[in-house]
């Protein structure tokens, strides 16, 4: 820990996750926007499925920690739902499960602490042409359909619409972008930058939505160190100083 204390932020999930700051993913640009505001941290492990990520949510979240986060999201379905194996190896998990697995991160995540919120993010539609001429699917043979996407992305919301759960809807954010199969991908399965753009604008916007007190919103959280100094930028008038620590000038989109 180094002070002073910020919120934090926990970005828990499967690829989708630890890739998030890759290709100007929506983990790197919510670390700019919160820059000053909350501390993000990731915890994100590819290929990694609902089942894998119930073996170490006690690891991860700890419930004894002596800080507990502010906020989780939680992205795990994607693997989930590809194909299953003739082995009964694989990231295959059936739908019932799933939604059983997620309600108990949940209930774990809601545990820790009454200040801590979450998020879940649903499945995400994916290129299905794109991804089967990618270079992973041509090493490991992944079965994923766009199909399977829907119905665990619609299981997700159902189970966050029952335990009062904020959420993302990626599988119709993503596909309200006319072009979204080609821009809003790299693989076909990860999102590219264009892609990223959506998610962190759903965030924010369940973020700035929520009635959450305090709020958890960056326009809402105090920004670190924006007291007036005299070694601050100073004026035009060469007479006073300006404090620039809430300057958004370097970012492209101006976020809400």
């Amino acid at each position: 820990m180094v002070g002073p204390g910020r919120p934090l932020f926990v970005l828990f999930g499967s690829s989708i996750v630890q890739y998030s700051f890759s290709n100007g993913g929506w983990g790197s640009t919510l670390s700019d926007i919160y820059s000053r505001k909350a501390d993000i941290l990731l915890r994100g492990y590819s290929g990694w499925n609902s089942r894998r990520a119930l073996q170490v949510i006690d690891q991860v979240f700890p419930k004894d920690a002596p800080v507990q986060p502010d906020l989780v999201v939680v992205y795990f379905g994607g693997n989930d739902s590809m194909g299953c194996h003739a082995s009964g190896l694989g990231p295959h998990v059936p739908l019932p499960e799933y939604i059983e697995n997620m309600r108990k991160i949940a209930s774990h995540l809601k545990s820790l602490s009454e200040k801590t919120r979450v998020i879940f993010l649903s499945c995400p539609p994916l290129n299905e042409e794109k991804h089967q001429q990618s270079t992973i699917n041509a090493i490991y043979r992944l079965v994923r359909t766009n199909e399977a996407c829907r119905r665990y992305s619609e299981a997700c919301i159902g189970l966050c619409k029952e335990m009062d759960l904020k959420f993302v809807d990626l599988f119709t954010a993503i596909q309200k972008r006319d072009d979204w199969s080609t821009a809003c991908f790299t693989d076909g399965v990860h999102f590219s930058s264009e892609g990223s753009k959506i998610v962190v604008r759903e965030i924010l916007k369940v973020l700035k939505e929520a009635e959450w007190i305090p709020s958890l919103h960056w326009k809402s959280l105090q920004t670190e160190f924006a007291e007036d100094s005299p070694y601050d930028v100073v004026a035009a008038n060469g007479k006073s100083t300006i404090n620039i620590s809430g300057l958004t000038l370097h970012q492209d989109i101006q976020w809400d």
